[in-house]
């Protein structure tokens, strides 16, 4: 899918989480959801598969937010779905992010971490990466079971990785 694609697709999700007032709300459902589907290739599969017809997916996604999420996040994400666009659905999450977040004036840290993070942790990750990069973040928190232990944030194209799986990494090159 070309960038503009997933740029007016972002913006048109934009402009409706706006409209409903619930950007942030929004914003987190989707992420979530496409973080899912990037770590589920069953999902991913069964969402892509052009035998299964364009009702039964929107079906799954229905099935799968339901009642967990906001009715404007299934109703966006089944429409990317039936649109045919799983495959760049989390591009297109991704550029909505980026843009929801520049709509606050922020900048968004995607935040990988072994274990779940809390309001307390947050806070303090966040006022770091604020002070080290000199913008002001949001954290989307990704629990990562591959990470091991430690942190690896990405702001925009910079990286900082403090887990412990490049740690064992790099002593082992040393070694």
């Amino acid at each position: 899918m070309s960038s503009g694609r997933v740029e007016a697709y972002a913006e048109a999700m934009l402009t409706i989480a706006l409209a409903e007032g619930r950007l942030t709300d929004v914003e987190d459902d989707l992420f979530r959801f496409a973080r899912t589907l990037d770590g589920n290739d069953d999902l991913r599969l069964a969402l892509t598969d052009p035998g299964l017809p364009v009702e039964r997916r929107i079906a799954v996604v229905e099935e799968l937010l339901g009642a967990k999420v906001l009715r404007v996040s299934t109703a966006l994400a089944a429409f990317i779905v039936a649109a045919g666009r799983t495959n760049e659905l989390s591009a297109i999450v991704d550029a909505f992010v980026e843009k929801a977040a520049a709509e606050r004036s922020h900048e968004v840290a995607e935040v990988r971490s072994a274990l779940p993070l809390d309001d307390g942790q947050r806070e303090r990750l966040a006022a770091a990466l604020n002070a080290a990069t000199g913008k002001q973040v949001e954290l989307k928190v990704i629990v990562d079971p591959e990470v091991l232990g430690g942190l690896v944030a990405r702001i925009g194209d910079t990286v900082i990785d403090g887990s412990v799986r490049s740690r064992l990494e790099q002593l082992k090159e040393q070694l």
